[in-house]
């Protein structure tokens, strides 16, 4: 299988964590290798290279595109075994979160982003796909991580808790299926479109007399409003 640079260099994995479990959970059975006869119409093609470039950081494949007996333990394991699988997998990818300077226990968001920007030179808005999928995998294995960092990338993952911040913090919306009172609304038709819309539309099979009538009122009502105007 040809792979473009960025999966080459082992980028971090930076697609959706729920996409790429849902992936994962659902390999059943694993081809012996993820080529493009296997991908097929899965996904676009943008899609089909995070998870390759995820699985390959991820070791769960190899350069090739052959899965590795982690896949397949992680494919079929259940409970605590997955999480257990899971931990192990998380640990030995990002092993520079774990095994240097850097304290997980209590590092600040920025902190974390700048790790991340060291190891891997990758612009801020993709070290932030990156780490929320590092955050999400170890929310999952059970891996405990700072305060300061749960926090934050949980509340980016929350609809509901962004869209109470956002409610907070500004006035109050007006309820939309309430009608307004006509002062309210400011009216920017013109004299003629208000009058015609208030004005009986012309009917042909009325009787002659009704439509000497109908022509008589129209004429009047123009009259006033061009002299209105």
């Amino acid at each position: 299988m040809v792979f473009d640079e960025k999966i080459k260099r082992r980028l971090p994995p930076y697609v959706s964590y729920h996409t790429f479990k849902t992936f994962v959970d659902g390999l059943r059975p694993i081809p012996s290798r993820f080529d493009h006869s296997f991908w097929g119409k899965r996904f676009s093609g943008t899609t089909r290279s995070q998870l390759t470039a995820a699985m390959l950081f991820l070791g769960l494949i190899n350069i090739e595109g052959v899965p590795t007996n982690r896949l397949k333990l992680l494919a079929d394991a259940k409970d605590v075994k997955k999480s257990d699988l899971l931990k192990q997998t998380c640990t030995e990818a990002f092993d520079f979160l774990f095994n240097g300077s850097f304290d997980s226990q209590t590092a600040t968001p920025a902190q974390l982003q700048q790790v991340f920007h060291n190891n891997f030179q990758i612009s801020n808005s993709v070290s932030r796909k990156c780490i929320k999928f590092f955050v999400d995998m170890a929310n999952d294995a059970g891996i405990s991580l700072s305060p300061f960092i749960t926090k934050q990338y949980r509340a980016y993952s929350n609809p509901a808790s962004k869209t109470s911040i956002k409610k907070s913090s500004s006035k109050p919306a007006r309820n939309t299926l309430v009608p307004q009172s006509m002062d309210e609304i400011p009216d920017r038709r013109s004299w003629d479109t208000l009058l015609l819309n208030k004005f009986p539309q012309f009917d042909p099979s009325w009787p002659d007399e009704v439509k000497l009538k109908w022509f008589s009122a129209f004429d009047e009502l123009m009259r006033r409003g061009l002299t209105k105007t």
